[in-house]
């Protein structure tokens, strides 16, 4: 890392974070997630300043003789990395068994960590921090999403106290490849009304697939179903 700073310098560095986080940025709002062009472009030049700054400061570095403080322009950067820890975790919610916003998160960091790249003069790691970043959030999402995954929801079927019971929409289920776990039995109004079956039900399918399995879309059209409920 230099230790004399240029104009030219400096707007290379910025030019170039701004670039790489707003091209990030740009493809995250595009594909309809969160933390998308302002954020990302705000974190690189954030990680970027934070660098110059750091470097502007490193001749001023050492303990004066009439000094008892020691400088540590190091800790800057360090700062910064401690504090996209805060922004990151206030990206990740959890619901269920699924973490979301982990992706945004990660995203954040790493963006992050390209703005203190380009900040500190290494031009050719941040380019090349840019280029596989981009990679692996563009060109992997295509081949993510043929990747069969495991999805759980929850189903709660009501039926007339004459009408099928439990082992017979289990076994229905079974067979279409869904697996069934948790089972719960109750009555809805008076026990010669209404009973309720419900389930956890774990599939594999498409990795974004949003739609009840076809087993579950036939339950739901049978005679003698009252109310289908199912939750993903």
């Amino acid at each position: 890392m230099p230790t004399i700073l240029t104009w030219h310098d400096i707007a290379l560095r910025l030019f170039l974070a701004a670039l790489s986080a707003g091209v990030i940025g740009f493809d995250r709002d595009e594909r309809g997630h969160s933390a998308g062009l302002r954020t990302n472009l705000l974190v690189g030049l954030a990680a970027c300043f934070a660098m110059l700054q750091a470097n502007w400061l490193i001749n001023s570095n050492g303990k004066p003789a009439d000094s008892f403080v020691t400088m540590d322009v190091m800790r800057l950067p360090l700062g910064i990395l401690s504090g996209i820890g805060f922004i990151g975790a206030g990206a990740i919610l959890r619901r269920g068994e699924l973490a979301l916003g982990v992706t945004t998160a990660a995203t954040l960091w790493f963006v992050t960590v390209m703005g203190l790249c380009y900040g500190g003069g290494q031009i050719g790691l941040g380019l090349a921090a840019f280029a596989l970043g981009f990679a692996i959030l563009a060109g992997l999402k295509r081949i993510e999403l043929h990747i069969q995954r495991q999805h759980t929801a929850t189903l709660r079927i009501s039926v007339p106290a004459d009408g099928m019971n439990q082992e017979e929409i289990a076994s229905l289920l079974t067979r279409a490849g869904i697996s069934l776990t948790d089972p719960s039995f109750s009555y809805e109004g008076l026990p010669s009304e209404s009973k309720v079956f419900g389930w956890t039900l774990k599939w594999r399918g498409a990795y974004e697939d949003s739609i009840p399995p076809r087993a579950i879309q036939e339950l739901a059209a049978r005679a003698g179903i009252r109310r289908l409920e199912f939750t993903g």
